[in-house]
């Protein structure tokens, strides 16, 4: 069996289950839902976040309110995409066009390491890629490869099933754990979006004395991050020297 084909009997199947019906309605909702503020406070012209400009994302922040138009073009793209997800004809063309917008917030929240979205935009992502997923019916047709006709693909009020999917959201919530897991353990250290709140978690750091030179050069100083890092690792190895 071709794997185009048993992609289509496992989309097909995965359509014409109830409970992910409701899934997917959720999912448009929840990520419209992150959207709408966010952008309508672009579009207004409006500083999106109060934190200091010498905090990695709030310098970024500050640069990019301080773009024009440039700034209020993204507040219109999330809203469109936002509005787009919550109308079921353009579910589709909401998701491609969220997927490039969330994916950049992403990889700048990880780059940055902003607390504030480093375990919500990659879930975002997620989000965005089951939608993505939820139309493969659609969006097969764009690959560079030749697919056999399916019918079918839209099923039918009396083919739905009521049966729960219980590998399906097991899945789901085993995939946001480890995500968790993975942003809260990868990173040694992180600005987080005050200086207090950075100075509270060096109490329960292995290396206290550093931490609070990395929030003094991050908050106080202002430098860029990784100058902060650097300085960083060269006071945990210089502690960690035998004297």
């Amino acid at each position: 069996m071709r794997l185009s084909t048993q992609l289509d009997r496992l989309h097909l199947e995965a359509r014409q289950n109830r409970w992910l019906q409701y899934f997917t309605v959720f999912v448009r909702i929840a990520l419209a839902a992150g959207f709408l503020p966010s952008g309508l406070v672009k579009i207004m012209g409006e500083r999106f976040t109060s934190l200091s400009v010498n905090h990695p994302m709030g310098n970024y922040l500050e640069a990019l309110h301080h773009t024009g138009y440039y700034y209020t073009f993204i507040g219109f793209a999330q809203v469109m995409a936002a509005i787009l997800l919550l109308i079921p004809r353009t579910v589709l063309l909401g998701a491609v066009l969220y997927f490039p917008i969330i994916l950049n917030i992403c990889i700048l929240s990880l780059a940055v390491r902003f607390d504030g979205s480093l375990l919500t935009s990659p879930l975002m992502v997620l989000a965005n890629l089951y939608l993505l997923c939820w139309h493969y019916d659609r969006l097969k047709y764009i690959f560079p490869v030749e697919l056999p006709a399916v019918s079918g693909q839209v099923p039918q009020k009396s083919a739905m099933s009521n049966k729960f999917p219980i590998a399906f959201f097991g899945g789901v919530f085993a995939t946001v754990v480890m995500v968790a897991l993975l942003i809260f353990t990868v990173f040694e250290i992180k600005p987080f979006n005050t200086i207090g709140d950075c100075q509270q978690k060096c109490k329960d750091s292995a290396n206290p004395e550093a931490c609070a030179t990395f929030c003094d050069c991050i908050h106080n100083q202002g430098k860029p991050l990784n100058t902060c890092l650097t300085e960083y690792n060269k006071t945990v190895a210089a502690r960690a020297q035998p004297r």
